[in-house]
């Protein structure tokens, strides 16, 4: 009994300090870099959230919440998040336009989201 009223404190505790209001930090510290200079690295990613391959962890939970950071801006997540979401979006909006193209498909379909980005992050071609 004593064992089972421990677990349950214990999971209200993991429960309050969770930030419901905020998505994991757990991976803000992947090296962007590494993965975008990286055609083989990268499409790994892509290939999973568009749900065509296996996923990493951190592919795992970016997958999980994609759909509802594009939909809220990003409001749930870090500054790292945020900044990084910019990075990765121009890097596809102007490195890999097919792939940008299908996961537009995907997770915004009339372009309600994606429409912003590709206006604010397209790097003009002279």
């Amino acid at each position: 009994m004593k064992t089972f009223v421990a677990l349950c404190l214990l999971s209200v505790v993991a429960v309050t300090l969770a930030r419901p209001d905020h998505y994991t930090d757990r991976y803000d510290n992947v090296n962007l870099d590494e993965i975008l200079d990286n055609h083989r690295v990268l499409v790994p990613y892509i290939k999973c959230i568009l749900d065509q391959g296996k996923c990493a962890p951190d592919a795992k939970e970016l997958k999980e919440h994609i759909r509802e950071a594009l939909e809220t801006e990003c409001s749930k997540c870090t500054n790292a998040q945020k900044n990084g979401t910019r990075r990765v979006i121009q890097h596809l909006i102007n490195h890999e336009p097919e792939y940008w193209q299908e996961l537009g498909d995907k997770y915004d379909p009339e372009r309600k989201y994606t429409v912003k980005y590709e206006k604010e992050l397209r790097e003009i071609k002279a």
